[in-house]
This record gives structure tokens, sequence and C-alpha cells, in this order.
């Protein structure tokens, strides 16, 4: 990276921009994520330890005198009270396995993935990717990633990018067969926020898929994105 500044008075603009050996072409990619909609399940190991623990403070309890336990039967029954009903974690989209819904996997994360054109693809063929966008003119690789997502949803008035720096880093090398530069994708996290359905263009297909299915679609690339992706 490379950074030239110029003053006027004492006002100061400074541009920036990258530049990389031999011609390599930078990529931003964004890992846009969903978040759990509900509690996620209690591992059953977690679980008996809070359960162990809970029994093992039952020994040592204080013993409260029987009028003051039986307080709480005196309240009054108002209005206000309201009957708990969980939400139900299988969805109609899990029972179809509609992968191109939001309202399924409630309690996971889910990632978007979208068919087409990818830079890096040896085949040049249509292939599963993250959204991404080769870095031109913008501001920062945040703004070239910012863009790569608008231009799929539109709006990212129901997104937040998660810090400014990428999360990870990974550098395509050209096969010896071929003489194309090498690429140097960042990625960048960005969460969905506030809304169950996105209008996805400039696509073949999309799908929004958990961790496990994710590494399913890059076999190859699936230890660097198990590092990476943390859920």
């Amino acid at each position: 990276m490379q950074r030239y500044c110029s003053s006027a008075g004492r006002s100061m603009i400074c541009k920036r921009w990258f530049s990389s050996s031999n011609n390599a072409k930078i990529v931003a990619s964004v890992i846009f994520e969903r978040l759990p909609v509900v509690v996620p399940k209690i591992d059953p190991t977690v679980y008996a330890f809070q359960e162990f623990s809970f029994r093992w403070r039952q020994q040592y309890r204080r013993e409260y005198p029987e009028s003051f336990l039986k307080k709480s039967d005196t309240r009054g029954t108002g209005d206000y009270q309201i009957d708990y009903k969980p939400a139900p974690r299988i969805s109609e989209a899990d029972k179809t396995n509609d992968q191109r819904s939001l309202q399924r996997a409630l309690d996971r994360r889910l990632y978007l993935l979208v068919h087409g054109t990818t830079h890096g693809s040896d085949s040049g063929k249509p292939v599963w990717h993250f959204p991404e966008k080769v870095y031109e003119s913008e501001e920062t690789l945040r703004k070239c990633a910012e863009s790569a997502l608008e231009s799929l949803i539109g709006d990212l008035s129901h997104t937040y990018f998660v810090g400014n720096a990428p999360m990870g880093h990974m550098v395509i090398q050209p096969t010896e067969d071929k003489k194309t530069p090498s690429i140097k994708r960042f990625f960048f996290k960005s969460q969905v926020i506030a809304v169950n359905k996105f209008d996805i263009k400039k696509c073949d297909d999309f799908v929004w898929v958990t961790k496990d299915e994710l590494l399913e679609y890059f076999p190859e690339q699936g230890e660097f994105l198990n590092k990476m992706i943390i859920s």
C-alpha cells in the first residue's frame, strides 16, 4: 500500500492506492452472515455440567421460611401476565430444505453464496463463490467490498460491516499453462440486520448455507475457511 498526501493551507488531502507485484489482481470478497435467530441448543456436555453444578449448589442452598415462599402466591393475576410460548426451531424452509430462504437453520449462522463467474476460476465457468469485486479506484478495500455486496442486494441499509480490516486473506496462483496474473483475495465480514429476505440480483443462483454446508462447496479451501469462519 502506498500513500500520497498534498497539503493546501491547513487542509490535507490524502489519497491511497494499492500496489502489488507481477500485476496481481486484488479482489474484495464478503462473508455475508445471518446470526442465529433463536438460542442455539446447549451442547450435551455443557448441559450435564450445568445440571451437576445446580445439584451441587442445592446442597448448600439457604432455607427460606415457608411464609416467605408463599408470598408469590398472593400476587394478583392481572392482564400484564403473558403466557410464554417458545418459538419453533424447525421452520417450513427446514422441512422443504429451501436453501434460498433466510428462515432456515434458525439456531445456526447462515452464509450467502452466489453462483456465477468469479475471478480466479481455472475453467472460466460459473461456480459458487462469495460476493466479490475487483479493486479498482475505491478509497479503501472495505469500500470495494461494500460495492460488491451492494451490487447484489441493491441496498446496504440492512447490513453491518464488522470493522475496516479484512478477516482473512489468500493468494491464488495461476496455473503453469496459463499466463493469467495471480489473485490476492481479501475477505470482509458483514452481517444481516433486521430483515428476513433480500432481493438478490446479478447472479445465476444463490443459497444461504450453514458453515458445515459451506465447506462442502469449497473442498480445496476447506481448511482455510474452517479456520477463518468461527461459528
